[in-house]
């Protein structure tokens, strides 16, 4: 298993082995000790699939505040998306830059986003189906998102036949610049997730 930091540190892609014979191939694709011996100690509480039929779909940017903060590990079952994570964290050098990572069911890929960021992704292909781990359940009361065009993060979103699709709720999400409720960087030794917000 192959841990890579992308160009925000804290954004890990993760490449597990495939072991391949006639019949197919076996992949170890979560080893918690792996990702704790290259210092991610996190532990997921559940996992959660979303399955979009048209390329183009956009879900994001997404986060939760604290206490129900989730940092995520992503991957793909059928299909590919362009995968975003955004730096939330005010204080933090990287503030509003973000990685886009593709991933794919051929491929194997994974990205782990940390608490602190915002998430998101777009399909590439038709009928993708997307698995990712969390570390903390879903809670309506902390939800918050980012505007997914927001010009101040300037993501170049794939160009994809037919525009993007995306909820009301992501089409109506505020600006960086409106949202107040976002983290702030926590001093060495501590966790990001400072009682304000959450990834």
């Amino acid at each position: 298993m192959e841990l890579t930091p992308t160009e925000i540190a804290d954004v890990v892609e993760i490449r597990p082995r495939r072991f391949g014979d006639h019949r197919g191939w076996f992949s170890e694709v979560f080893k918690a000790h792996v990702f704790a011996d290259a210092g991610i100690d996190v532990a997921f509480i559940q996992d959660n699939e979303s399955f979009s039929a048209s390329p183009g779909t956009i879900r994001g940017l997404h986060y939760q505040l604290a206490p129900h903060a989730q940092a995520k590990l992503v991957r793909v079952l059928r299909g590919s998306i362009a995968d975003v994570a955004v730096d939330l964290r005010r204080g933090s050098s990287t503030f509003g830059r973000h990685v886009v990572v593709t991933l794919s069911a051929e491929a194997g890929n994974q990205l782990y986003v940390p608490v602190g960021f915002g998430h998101g992704f777009c399909t590439l292909e038709p009928d993708t189906h997307v698995a990712y781990k969390v570390s903390a359940p879903y809670a309506p009361d902390c939800e918050r998102a980012v505007r997914w065009d927001d010009p101040a993060i300037g993501i170049a979103w794939p160009d994809v036949a037919g525009g993007v699709v995306l909820s009301d709720k992501d089409l109506e999400a505020p600006l960086l610049s409106d949202q107040p409720d976002l983290f702030e960087l926590a001093a060495p030794g501590r966790s990001t997730d400072s009682g304000e917000s959450a990834s």
